[in-house]
């Protein structure tokens, strides 16, 4: 799981105190990409929206994580967007 953030967000730090226990046992790992410092990432992978989440499963990209920022709902869509097959990265 990749979240792309950056710190004067204050979405972004909601979603940063949610996902680990959101994920936890659904998300191997979790990785923040600080856009404010990273900006050819961002626009390498076109974020444009913060926060944006990315669901990664052995090395393949799955979807773009779009719920609630509510731990249940963090859950049952990151748990059936890992369940489908593996898409192209955008």
């Amino acid at each position: 799981m990749v979240l792309f953030s950056a710190p004067h967000c204050g979405a972004c730090r909601a979603w940063k105190r949610l996902l680990p226990e959101a994920l936890d046992g659904v998300a191997a790992a979790f990785h923040e990409v600080d856009v404010s410092e990273a900006t050819g990432v961002a626009r390498c992978f076109d974020i444009f929206h913060l926060p944006t989440v990315y669901l990664y499963r052995d090395g393949r990209f799955h979807a773009e994580l779009q719920c609630e920022a509510r731990p249940n709902a963090i859950r049952q869509a990151a748990q059936a967007l890992l369940a489908a097959p593996a898409q192209d990265e955008p």
